[in-house]
């Protein structure tokens, strides 16, 4: 084998693993890989691997039937997002070329190497969450869980959104046990402005001449999906928090981006109890401590959660707390559907992983 021939294998595996490494559960940019090299060997072999734009936009829609069997959802990442998967820092198309040639010398190694590491990272996940779904108020162990996550190198990853379920679940709990209400009134002095205003004050603010004062439960709301950047909102409450959930490490860039990204002048930080100092440097040296209406640690969360579970209102608080994480988690972690249709159909079990050596 030539001495170029055998570095660039040794890049283009480099690149995959990478890619491999830093991917989410959900996987959805080495399953586009995955795609793009099962239709170049068996769909449409004149496919040029070399031009982006030939699979660029069509391999989303690969990618997205087979992430629909296999987790009941698709990507919804911005289209520049996806995109970066080509760029020359991911899988860009001349490593693409040496995967795909690969690929078809070996009757599909490449395709199989990526699903197989697909279902180990899933195996990992499921024993991780049996863990919570067979647990009770009585015995479950939060820092076991993010232990379990923080461990295993295949589910460091994600990490950050099962943090954000940890926090909402315990939050909204609490608050919801407390009966919290939240009131918004108009000074009476100011009841010819609603007159004047009172189709808008009845729209936006749910006031009128004859309710001046709107009173509702209080709540937290988990935004949905965090950026790539792991940067911004992950939650807030309809008291007026915006709550930043921190696990990774925050340099002086990130801290200002964070409080920059995000309008609230009374920011919650949830994060590592050794970041804790850390943090309150940053925001001070960047001006923005005065922002920061708390900081929750780790070790805060571990406490509360003993508490919810097994202190003095568990009968109140122990159940629901439970089940609150369960179903966030059911709704956050897909379930892997292991009779794929798409995937049994490829025999990808016949295929050797050696094909690297």
């Amino acid at each position: 084998m030539a001495g170029g021939e055998r570095i660039n294998r040794e890049r283009a595996k480099a690149a995959l693993d990478n890619l491999i490494r830093i991917s989410r559960i959900h996987f959805y940019k080495p399953i586009q890989i995955a795609e793009i090299l099962y239709h170049k060997r068996c769909v449409n072999p004149s496919l040029n691997l070399s031009d982006k734009e030939e699979y660029r936009t069509v391999s989303k829609k690969w990618r997205d039937d087979v992430s629909i069997e296999l987790l009941g959802r698709k990507c919804t990442s911005s289209a520049r997002f996806q995109d970066d998967l080509f760029n020359e820092n991911a899988i860009p198309p001349q490593i693409l070329e040496v995967l795909g040639e690969e690929n078809n010398r070996t009757g599909g190694a490449v395709e199989a190497y990526i699903y197989r590491c697909f279902i180990r990272k899933h195996g990992q996940l499921s024993e991780a969450l049996d863990y919570c779904l067979k647990s009770t108020k009585n015995d479950f162990d939060v820092k076991k869980l993010i232990d379990s996550f923080r461990e295993e190198a295949g589910l460091k990853r994600s990490l950050d959104k099962l943090y954000e379920i940890i926090v909402y679940a315990l939050f909204s709990t609490i608050i919801d046990v407390l009966d919290v209400t939240v009131q918004v009134s108009i000074d009476e002095q100011k009841m010819d402005i609603v007159k004047e205003f009172e189709d808008f004050t009845k729209s936006v603010i749910c006031i009128d001449l004859s309710k001046p004062v709107n009173v509702q439960k209080a709540k937290v709301y988990r935004v949905g999906v965090t950026n790539a950047a792991d940067r911004g909102l992950d939650m807030y409450a309809n008291w007026g928090p915006a709550i930043q959930i921190k696990h990774l490490s925050l340099d002086e860039e990130l801290a200002e981006d964070i409080t920059e990204s995000i309008s609230s002048d009374k920011i919650i930080i949830v994060c590592k109890s050794a970041e804790k100092k850390v943090i309150l440097s940053l925001l001070t040296q960047i001006g923005w401590k005065s922002r920061i209406q708390s900081i929750v640690t780790e070790d805060d969360l571990v406490e509360w959660y003993e508490k919810a579970l097994r202190g003095k209102y568990s009968e109140q608080m122990g159940n629901k707390l439970i089940g609150t994480l369960i179903e966030e988690i059911s709704e956050e972690f897909p379930s892997l559907d292991t009779q794929s249709k798409i995937l049994s159909s490829r025999h990808y079990e016949k295929i050797q992983d050696d094909f690297w050596k």
